[in-house]
C-alpha cells in the first residue's frame, strides 16, 4: 500500500540569539521545500534527505559546508552521514576539507562502494574518482568564522569547556523521510564545534550516533555536543525503543532527558518511523526545525510538545 509522505528537518540546537532566527527559519524552510519536491515526485527518501541536506550545507547561516566553524588550525574539517532504512547501506565521510557537499560524498560512498566510510584525503579522492568536484579548503572558509575564531584564540583556551555550552552554536544539520513507498532514511553533516583539534570527529557521521535509518524502527538525526552523544550512540537508542513500541514524540523527548541526566549533554534530536509518526525535541534553549507532509508545512526554532 502506498504510505503519505513525510519529511522532518533540523538545523542546530542551541541558545539562538534573536537576531539570526529569522535566517534559520528561512533555511530550514528552504531545506524542507527541496526535499519535499523529490518525495512530491515519487522520489526515494535517501534523495530527499540528500536534496534537504545539500541546501543546509550550501547556507552559510549553519555549521555544515560552506561557513562552518574553524578548527584551531583555521581550516575547515567536514563530516556527513547517510543512511538507508530499507537496505541499511551507509555511507559516511570525516574531516574532509575540499568537498563543500559532504552529504553527496557520503551518499556516493553509499551507492558505489563496498566500504561504508572514509575519511580525510581517501575520502576526497574516492569522491573526486566518482564525480565530485574538489573546491579549495578556503573556499569554505567566510570573514564570520576567521573573526569567531581570532576572538576565540585570543581570550585563550583557558575556557575550552564553554564550547560545549548550550549558548554556543551547534549548527548541524539533519534530515529524515519517509516515501511513499514506505521506507525511511536519514542525513546528517556538520562542520564540527568551533576551534576543534584538527583530526576530531564527532557524533554527526558515525552510524547510530548522529545519524540512524531502519524501516524496523526508525530514522533519527541529532545536533548537539557530539561527545555525550557518541558516548550514548543516541540515534540508535533512540530507534530501539521505537521498535520496542514507543511513539517517536515521546522517545525523542526521552532521548534529551536521557542525554542530559546521564552525561550531561545538550542538544536536539528528529526522528520518524515507517507509520509516518514523528517527534521533535531538545534541551537547549531553540532548536531550528522544519515539517513538511501532504496536509502540512510548518517550522519553529522551539519545540514544547
Amino acid at each position: 500500500m502506498p504510505t503519505n509522505p513525510v519529511l522532518v528537518v533540523h538545523g542546530g540546537a542551541w541558545a539562538m540569539p534573536d537576531d539570526v532566527v529569522d535566517a534559520h527559519l528561512s533555511g530550514v524552510r528552504n531545506a524542507a521545500a527541496a526535499g519535499w519536491r523529490v518525495l512530491a515526485g515519487g522520489g526515494t527518501a535517501l534523495d530527499a534527505v540528500e536534496a534537504a541536506v545539500v541546501i543546509m550545507e550550501d547556507d552559510e547561516t549553519f555549521d555544515a559546508g560552506r561557513g562552518s566553524f574553524l578548527n584551531r588550525d583555521g581550516r575547515v574539517q567536514l563530516d556527513a552521514l547517510i543512511m538507508d532504512g530499507n537496505t541499511l547501506r551507509t555511507g559516511g565521510v570525516g574531516c574532509v576539507e575540499r568537498i563543500a557537499n559532504p552529504v553527496r560524498a557520503a551518499r556516493k560512498i553509499l551507492s558505489e562502494s563496498p566500504h561504508v566510510y572514509f575519511v580525510g584525503e581517501g575520502a576526497e579522492r574516492f569522491a573526486a574518482e566518482h564525480g565530485i568536484s574538489l573546491c579549495r579548503n578556503e573556499d569554505l572558509i567566510i570573514p564570520r568564522e576567521v573573526e569567531r575564531l581570532r576572538e576565540y584564540l585570543a581570550r585563550g583556551e583557558k575556557s575550552g569547556d564553554d564550547l560545549f555550552a548550550p549558548a554556543i552554536s551547534h549548527d548541524t544539520v539533519g534530515a529524515v523521510a519517509l516515501d511513499g513507498n514506505g521506507n525511511i532514511a536519514a542525513a546528517t553533516s556538520t562542520g564540527g564545534i568551533l576551534a576543534k583539534a584538527p583530526g576530531r570527529l564527532g557524533d554527526s557521521s558515525l552510524i547510530g550516533c548522529g545519524c540512524y535509518a531502519d524501516n524496523q524502527s526508525a530514522a533519527a538525526s541529532t545536533t548537539g555536543w557530539g561527545e555525550p552523544i557518541m558516548k550514548l550512540v543516541l540515534a540508535k537508542w533512540a530507534a530501539d525503543r521505537v521498535e520496542s513500541g514507543s511513539l517517536p514524540e515521546w522517545v525523542a523527548q526521552e532521548a534529551m532527558n536521557y542525554l542530559q541526566q546521564r552525561v550531561n549533554g545538550h542538544g536536539g534530536m528528529i526522528l520518524l518511523d515507517a507509520q509516518g509518526r514523528y517527534g521533535i525535541a531538545h534541551n537547549t534553549p531553540r532548536m531550528a526545525w522544519a515539517v513538511h507532509t501532504a496536509e502540512q508545512q510548518e517550522a519553529g526554532i522551539s519545540r514544547n510538545k
